[in-house]
């Protein structure tokens, strides 16, 4: 599965880019992964409904997945709750070549991992979906991944319960980047025009 290479600036939700810039400044410190801990985005409560936090167990390849809370759209889109269950059987075996390797990517490469993919829902409407992961570290192994997951319909509405799974038709990539380039965060207005400022 290939990616290509991507700045910040591939991410088109204004609150997934907040949430993205939380963490480059984070990492931009030591450009070392950041814990978990310390991943503390201004008003994040408001985006819940959207985030799923998992674990990672980084003793084998590839690496296990437990989701460790199930964001609400993302329990309607799949049809049911998905705590304290391992990723890939949640998904089940249709799905599992789509989205795993987007997962494994991110903890392979400790980088931001964001994606497009198109969906119809029930009613044949096209739906966009879009993924941010964000990998975090303890002692240099990923530990814990949050996902960000935007739907969205340029018809307007959309059906949202069972869109993962509610026809024959699997999700097409439309876009599948890492985030490996300008991997800092500006401070809006604090920066004159023209500097740049760029690590390693």
């Amino acid at each position: 599965m290939d990616f290509e290479s991507a700045n910040p600036s591939v991410v088109k939700s204004i609150k997934q880019r907040d949430l993205l810039n939380t963490w480059l400044r984070l990492f931009a410190r030591e450009r070392l992964l950041p814990r978990i801990e310390e991943y503390q985005p201004t008003r994040i409560e408001e985006e819940f409904p959207d985030l799923v936090y998992y674990t990672v167990d980084p003793s084998g390849w590839p690496p296990r997945l437990t989701i460790q809370s199930d964001g609400t759209r993302m329990a309607s889109a799949y049809g049911h709750t998905g705590k304290g269950r391992l990723l890939d059987e949640y998904l089940g075996p249709r799905l599992v070549p789509i989205v795993m390797p987007v997962y494994y990517e991110c903890i392979a490469r400790r980088l931001p991992v964001y994606t497009i993919s198109n969906i119809d829902d029930s009613y044949g409407r096209i739906v966009a979906y879009e993924r941010l992961l964000l990998p975090f570290s303890v002692a240099d192994k990923v530990t814990h991944v949050i996902a960000s997951l935007k739907t969205i319909c340029e018809d307007g509405g959309f059906e949202i319960r069972n869109l993962m799974r509610g026809n024959d038709t699997l999700p097409t990539t439309r876009l599948r980047t890492v985030i490996d380039r300008d991997l800092f965060h500006r401070a809006p207005g604090r920066i004159p025009a023209g500097d740049v400022i760029e690590f390693g």
